[in-house]
């Protein structure tokens, strides 16, 4: 069988678990959140792997000033994310609410992906959006790929939770996601098996 055997089934707005045997290191003990998944392949965004830099350092580099006080200083600590192996030198905001932006990619009514400067200028003078995650990069896959990957137990999936992605720190997605399916990360066997 071959990557383009699989008929797509949208697992968008949902998690991607990695498997304990997962040993490609850029999505090791990973968590992402799915934003596209059609014929054409998917998109997502690791949101469990925060960078040494912070969004304050991040708004300085690319020059949109990020205003001091008030709701705006919740950003400035926030971390920024690895969000996959695909454009590491560009920057994606995952966000709620869905709002208005130049380029977006509406997931739900309520969680769309952005990667025009227009949310930043927005976070930096309005505080608008209320929840963001911004990464550099995404992951993507080919037509038919993911699919085969699920195929060979690369990935656990589940329906996601804004919760999660918004609402908890880092180290805590991933365990949370697996809550969702009733499993303890550490019971997990990295031997893949195939019914």
């Amino acid at each position: 069988m071959s990557a383009s055997d699989f008929e797509p089934v949208s697992l968008a707005n949902h998690f991607l678990i990695a498997m304990p045997s997962m040993t490609d290191p850029n999505f090791a003990r990973t968590l992402t959140y799915v934003c596209e998944h059609n014929a054409e392949g998917a998109l997502g965004i690791i949101v469990n792997k925060p960078l040494e830099f912070d969004l304050g350092t991040l708004f300085e580099r690319v020059s949109v000033p990020l205003a001091r006080g008030g709701r705006l200083d919740r950003y400035r600590d926030l971390p920024v994310y690895f969000g996959g192996p695909v454009q590491t030198d560009r920057g994606f905001v995952l966000h709620r609410p869905a709002g208005q932006w130049q380029s977006t990619l509406v997931v739900t009514s309520e969680i769309a992906l952005t990667s025009s400067r227009d949310i930043l200028e927005s976070m930096s003078e309005t505080g608008e959006p209320a929840d963001v995650l911004v990464s550099l990069g995404y992951a993507g896959w080919a037509p038919g790929q993911l699919e085969w990957e699920l195929s060979q137990n690369a990935w656990l999936t589940v329906a996601a939770r804004p919760d999660i992605i918004f609402g908890l720190p880092p180290e805590a997605r991933l365990p949370a996601a697996m809550k969702l399916l009733g499993i303890d990360f550490s019971q997990l066997s990295d031997v893949a098996g195939h019914a």
